[in-house]
């Protein structure tokens, strides 16, 4: 009994360290960098090309209030990131990858893109500031696989 004891607390201990996940079933969660996109609006496009450890553009300007469908194209030859969040949260969601190296993504401001392969995000900035993106798969970030957004009021 004690050792199902000490696996409980140690499965509590896993969930609680690992990042809060959105539930897109009528409530919103927040975010730093704004809110989830509705794929039924009007949205200007901006490409991302993922490769070993860089992305392409790397910084990006959008004005507050603007929806952006980023269509990002995985053109490396390994898994790639793209967690968009400020680089606080960035560095602390890095940490727990490290401890948990094949997490995958379900946040609405993430997604894990294989090679050769395209993901979509939807995403309505709504707070002025710099926001980052990043690959936070192990020591993908810490190569410079980072990028910028600039929102303009």
């Amino acid at each position: 009994m004690r050792n199902l004891a000490t696996i409980g607390l140690a499965v509590i201990a896993m969930m609680a360290s690992a990042p809060a996940r959105s539930h897109e079933h009528g409530h919103h969660q927040s975010y730093s960098a704004g809110e989830p996109g509705d794929p039924n609006k009007p949205a200007r496009t901006i490409e991302i090309a993922m490769k070993e450890m860089m992305y392409e553009p790397s910084r990006i300007e959008v004005k507050r209030g603007e929806q952006i469908r980023f269509v990002l194209r995985n053109v490396g030859s390994e898994d790639h990131e793209f967690l968009l969040a400020t680089t606080k949260e960035n560095l602390k969601h890095a940490k727990v990858m490290k401890k948990h190296p094949h997490m995958e993504h379900d946040e609405s401001n993430g997604v894990r893109v294989a090679p050769k392969k395209t993901a979509e995000i939807f995403w309505r900035f709504t707070k002025a500031g710099t926001f980052e993106y990043s690959c936070l798969i192990s020591d993908h970030r810490e190569y410079g696989m980072t990028g910028h957004v600039t929102v303009k009021k």
